[in-house]
């Protein structure tokens, strides 16, 4: 499966405004591990390994 690097998501900003919404009330610690937890949840929802490893290389190096 190639990684998906388009827009794919319906209502971004809903989406974003979501996220954001529901660490409002987290200290730096909860948020970061929410997202830690939630990165795991979707990575094992992809499940494909190669997929995953584009998406680490595009994470550290934005450019390529």
């Amino acid at each position: 499966m190639k990684l998906n690097t388009q827009p794919n998501i319906p209502d971004p900003d809903g989406f974003y405004e979501e996220l954001i919404d529901s660490q409002r009330d987290m200290s730096d610690a909860q948020a970061q591990a929410m997202n830690a937890r939630l990165i795991l949840l979707l990575a094992n929802h992809i499940g494909d390994r190669e997929t995953l490893s584009e998406a680490i290389r595009l994470a550290v190096d934005p450019a390529g």
